[in-house]
């Protein structure tokens, strides 16, 4: 018997379609059949569940397939048990557990269910089931397995088997379960789990067609039959031809189409792979030769590489091995990673996939040239005509972060690029934040110098920080100083006025001046409001050049030094008096 169940979803509301673009969610095309073969009677089971929306973007879909021990009265009640049980809880769960955790306490609850029901009738003794299921969701596939039923993944043109068989072997009888849900009191399930791919099959059978089978014949049949229903109705035709001596069964799932990729699903898969050990110019990796260590912090390293098929110079980035037990560092460079591949591709690096990766860390594109840091350090001095070229690039890249909801929290000459032909390019989005996820950070959100006065106050990094780094990073590149003087870490600084960058740099125009006062003044509230301001301030230049500033008050700019001063005029103003009264 099969049973394919759907697992109904509330639709958006009308509003909500025009709030947000719609993605293309995970199509899967499932078949299933089963026949009882020359047994009086089927305990094999399978079942589906394929729900819409966003419960298929935060569950995915289930597929299982069971097979109740033979010779037991109740197998076929053990098997169905399990598999409806496992389609109905496993939704049920909390979205914030993992795969493997949901179907674990699932099959958990089954299992010491089918042990209860066996320990209170001599009928139900024995009462147990094989069990594989397979969940698809976002762009990874999890693999659950207990007993000797298969799963089994038909990727590029190849049939590979996911799962092993729990049995031993014996003399006389076919292979006996040395695993099955309701056998134990302690449940082992293995798990398994890895990256979809458009095209990719999914095959769970009952020991019944592979047996009869081989995985020669599973493989033949599955070239021979493209449609998901016409593939399982074959698999276990070509079975019963075959002569097979038990219940055949078999489910077929083919990935049609698949969903953006899923922060949530990268973290998963970041989480298994190991970090490469210290690399030195000339040792290969994965198929990519380093040819250099272009940087290195107290986490991070970048490697400047080559891939070895096809020869394409790439930057590589990764941690530091002994961060191997920094759980958190791990899934901050996975949700780099994962953020670099939203961002547009002109202005940032473009990051590439790596059939070979099977290390933890990512491939950027290399661009010859430098950082604005290093065009500091050879001594060059940058023209006001040359700042606003940099501030109008940068400005843009900024804006289109922002309009996808990321904020960078760390804008300064050191993640400022510029190629050999002019292009300027935002880097390193290891602390950026996103609207659409709870992010943490490797490091603290910031370079110091460079954060708004409201974060040292405890304040949230936002888009208007942001553009109070980019103000500082084109104050710097003037005047090889800070507004407000260097900040050192662990410092919480006074904020008084910003220093006129005409003190250091007399050439500078006036209109430029009020430009960059106004993107470090203190008060947020003072400052540009969006990236296509700041923006537009500097295009206009002195066309039409901002409102002059209104001269800060004394208090306001400095209010210890103020009442310094009025303390002082008030003391001299006593001694005056009593000179006076002294003198009548």
């Amino acid at each position: 018997m099969g049973a394919i169940m759907n697992i109904p979803v509330n639709e958006p509301a009308a509003g909500d379609a025009a709030l947000r673009p719609a993605a293309m969610p995970l199509a899967v095309s499932i078949g299933h059949a089963t026949q009882p073969g020359p047994r009086p009677r089927n305990e094999d089971f399978v079942g589906a569940a394929t729900p819409e929306g966003a419960e298929l973007a935060a569950k995915g879909m289930l597929l299982a397939v069971a097979d109740g021990v033979g010779g037991h009265a109740h197998g076929r009640e053990a098997a169905e048990y399990s598999v409806r049980s496992l389609l109905a809880d496993y939704f049920s769960t909390p979205e914030t557990w993992s795969v493997e955790k949901s179907l674990d306490t699932v099959l958990g609850a089954v299992n010491r269910w089918l042990l209860a029901q066996s320990a209170k009738s001599r009928d139900y003794a024995g009462m147990a089931t094989t069990l594989s299921a397979v969940v698809l969701r976002g762009r990874r596939f999890h693999v659950a397995h207990v007993g000797d039923s298969r799963a089994y993944r038909w990727h590029d043109g190849r049939l590979l088997r996911l799962t092993e068989d729990h049995t031993w072997e014996h003399p006389e009888l076919d292979n006996v379960l040395r695993r099955a849900i309701g056998l134990e009191a302690r449940l082992l399930v293995d798990y398994d789990d890895g990256e979809l791919a458009a095209g990719d099959r999914f095959v769970l059978v009952t020991d019944g067609v592979w047996n009869a089978l081989g995985d020669a014949g599973i493989a033949d049949t599955l070239h021979a039959h493209a449609d998901a229903q016409a593939a399982a109705e074959a698999l276990v035709r070509d079975a019963l031809r075959c002569g097979t001596s038990d219940n055949s069964t078999a489910l077929v799932a083919n990935v049609d189409a698949l969903p953006p990729d899923n922060l949530r699903d990268r973290l998963a898969g970041g989480r298994r792979l190991p970090l490469p050990p210290r690399l030195k110019a000339g040792e290969t990796l994965d198929g990519l030769r380093v040819d250099e260590l272009l940087h290195a912090s107290r986490l991070t390293l970048l490697y400047r590489v080559t891939r070895l098929a096809g020869g394409e110079a790439l930057v590589l980035k990764t941690l530091r091995p002994e961060a191997g037990d920094d759980e958190e560092a791990m899934r901050a460079l996975v949700r780099e990673e994962w953020l670099a591949r939203r961002v547009p591709g002109q202005g940032f690096p473009r990051v590439f996939d790596h059939p070979q990766r099977a290390h933890l860390y990512y491939l950027m594109s290399w661009h010859e040239g430098e950082t604005l840091r290093a065009g500091l350090a050879r001594g060059h001095r940058y023209l006001p005509h040359e700042l606003v070229d940099i501030g109008r690039a940068l400005l843009k890249n900024l804006a289109a972060l922002h309009r996808l909801g990321i904020v960078h929290r760390d804008v300064k000459p050191d993640n400022v690029h510029l190629d050999r032909n002019g292009q300027l390019r935002l880097l390193d989005l290891g602390v950026a934040a996103s609207d659409a996820e709870d992010l943490r950070e490797i490091n603290n959100p910031g370079t110091p110098s460079y954060m708004a006065p409201e974060l040292f106050a405890g304040g949230a990094a936002n888009e208007a920080s942001d553009l109070y780094a980019c103000g500082v990073t084109l104050y710097e590149l003037l005047t090889r100083k800070y507004p407000y003087g260097e900040v050192e870490p662990f410092q919480h600084p006074r904020f008084g006025a910003p220093v006129p960058p005409t003190r250091y740099r007399p050439d500078t125009p006036a209109w430029l001046e009020d430009v960059l006062l106004k993107a470090c003044a203190r008060e947020a509230k003072e400052r540009f409001e969006t990236a296509e301001e700041f923006l537009l301030a500097l295009e206009r230049g002195a066309h039409r050049p901002l409102a002059s500033r209104r001269r800060m008050p004394l208090i306001e700019r400095n209010p210890r030094l103020a009442l310094k001063l009025v303390a002082g005029a008030s003391l001299l103003l006593n001694l005056i008096l009593l000179f006076l009264l002294s003198r009548n």
